[in-house]
């Protein structure tokens, strides 16, 4: 039979290693949700808003010039199929090339049917980028939206556009998402200093694919 001191100290043991594996679990725990952690880096702005390379999409609408050949220059959609209709050569591949690369294809398909043909691809109308251009601002805000990029635009202005802060929002505890040469970077933002002390040091401006989240308060 065990004394009463050998189990109490038997039942400490036990206490101290349910502690222990609590503890453990919640450093993993921590680790894990504090991989992508906020840093005091300035936001990194690399292209203010231009692809590198803009590819043709669905829906965009492509104008086709083909020189001295007025009746073979036409201005149309891309297809759902990815495809363009173009005069002589019927369907055409469009989707996912550059217009130099749609130009260098309808040239060369075009030179079955007339000689030397010089052909203009210009997209008239990227429908397929308008995703690919656009800031989000998501939480504790009046009116969470999705906005088009203008150049300039600033943190102060997409909050102002959102209708500003709920009376429940923690402005200064808000995170900037950007998408960098290194991946996704977390930046702090200071919405609440912006707005009541002119304090502009995170006034950063913004740049295409940004989004910024503004916590609520838990109580």
């Amino acid at each position: 039979m065990f004394s009463k001191s050998s189990l109490n100290f038997q039942l400490l043991k036990e206490t101290t290693l349910v502690k222990r594996i609590f503890m453990i679990f919640g450093m993993l725990l921590v680790a894990a949700c504090s991989s992508q952690q906020a840093t005091n880096e300035i936001p990194e702005s690399i292209n203010h808003g231009l692809l590198k390379e803009f590819r043709i999409g669905v829906g965009d609408q492509i104008q086709v010039s083909v020189w001295r050949n007025a009746e073979l220059s036409v201005s149309v959609p891309v297809r759902p199929d990815g495809k363009i209709s173009a005069p002589l050569v019927g369907d055409v591949e469009a989707a996912g090339k550059t217009s130099v690369e749609l130009s260098e294809a309808l040239t060369q398909a075009l030179s079955d049917y007339i000689r030397s043909p010089q052909v203009t691809v210009i997209v008239t109308n990227p429908v397929s980028a308008a995703y690919l251009q656009r800031i989000r601002i998501t939480g504790a805000v009046n009116a969470p939206m999705s906005v088009n990029y203008s150049r300039g635009i600033t943190v102060l202005d997409l909050v102002l556009e959102a209708g500003g802060l709920t009376p429940f929002a923690v402005g200064n505890e808000t995170l900037l998402y950007r998408k960098t040469s290194e991946g996704i970077k977390v930046y702090p933002i200071y919405v609440d200093d912006i707005l009541t002390k002119g304090s502009l040091d995170t006034n950063y401006e913004l740049m295409p694919t940004d989004i910024l989240t503004i916590p609520e308060s838990s109580f």
